[in-house]
């Protein structure tokens, strides 16, 4: 089976001043990472502020351009943004954002926005029947489809971002941060509203996030980011049940998890690095609780660490080295 989305050695930099005549400083958020995403699979992101999920998200949909690297969708190079080719393939990828009431314009009933893909991208058919379809694939009502959105709760709002992205029956989601901002009861209706779409549609995710309790509830596979660099790839069952990096290990056994710990808990010290400051090695080394001198000079590949795993550590031996 071939991927639906492919990240080939994606960077993204970013130039921020500070002050009017501040220094000019570089700030490399993404920086080179591969990464696949199947048909019908969903790709947990995950990692602190500031590890370059949300930018890979937006270069996973074209909005933003990779300044290396290429990424593709179904096989085909991503068109350049705002393009006839890229407006094309953009109801195949829809977004669901972090703030709903952000994403909707409170001058509009809620149907009126569900339906607006369907005349942008030219969708033929009738399209406040596809609306109402859209509300109660989502559990919501015709009433709901005449409210205004601060007429709605929070969790109703997120429920009209997911109807407006399913409208035009894409074939990849990108959720960023889809639950960060609802109650916790909420969340949990939310996640599993996206798990039925995403069985009964096919449909493929990537799905960023920082709470590793809803990643591990719904991804099959997991890819874990520091400092805009994949440190820990492979399916979701193994990474949370025997993390192989050191900063996955103390994320895991940080998060909440029901009965008896399997891992004991690392506390990390320190705050991550700044991005425009990036340490030399292993940008992880400073925070390590077993870095060495290696990891102070030499960034760590990454490397094979089972079957379907991948990880950068200098302490991992490479899986294919030790069947060896």
């Amino acid at each position: 089976m071939s991927a639906l989305l492919t990240l080939d050695t994606v960077a993204r930099e970013y130039v921020t001043r500070k002050g009017l005549l501040g220094h000019r400083r570089v700030v490399r958020a993404v920086d080179g990472v591969s990464l696949q995403v199947m048909p019908g699979e969903t790709l947990g992101i995950v990692g602190e502020s500031g590890s370059g999920k949300s930018t890979m998200g937006r270069m996973a949909l074209g909005l933003e351009r990779p300044d290396e690297g290429s990424v593709s969708f179904d096989g085909a190079p991503m068109p350049l943004l705002g393009s006839a080719a890229w407006r094309g393939l953009r109801k195949r990828m829809q977004m669901v954002f972090q703030d709903p009431l952000a994403a909707l314009d409170r001058r509009w009933t809620v149907l009126d926005q569900i339906i607006e893909p369907l005349t942008i991208h030219g969708i033929p058919g009738d399209a406040r029947a596809a609306g109402l379809e859209a509300l109660a694939a989502v559990g919501l009502s015709r009433d709901h489809g005449a409210r205004y959105p601060h007429e709605l709760s929070g969790g109703q709002r997120q429920r009209v971002i997911i109807a407006r992205a399913l409208i035009t029956n894409p074939d990849l989601l990108v959720c960023d941060e889809p639950v960060s901002a609802l109650d916790v009861s909420i969340q949990a209706q939310v996640v599993n509203l996206l798990i039925d779409l995403q069985k009964t549609r096919g449909l493929a995710m990537m799905f960023i996030s920082h709470d590793l309790r809803v990643v591990r509830q719904i991804s099959s596979r997991v890819a874990v980011m520091y400092l805009g660099r994949i440190v820990e790839e492979g399916p979701a069952a193994q990474v949370f049940h025997d993390p192989q990096h050191p900063y996955s290990r103390a994320l895991v056994s940080a998060a909440p998890t029901p009965g008896p710990r399997r891992i004991e808990q690392v506390i990390l010290t320190g705050e991550p690095p700044n991005p425009a400051a990036r340490p030399s090695g292993c940008a992880f080394h400073p925070r390590c609780p077993v870095a060495t001198a290696r990891c102070r000079t030499e960034v760590p590949a990454l490397v094979p660490a089972g079957p379907g795993r991948r990880a950068a550590c200098h302490l991992i031996e490479p899986a294919a080295k030790v069947a060896a």
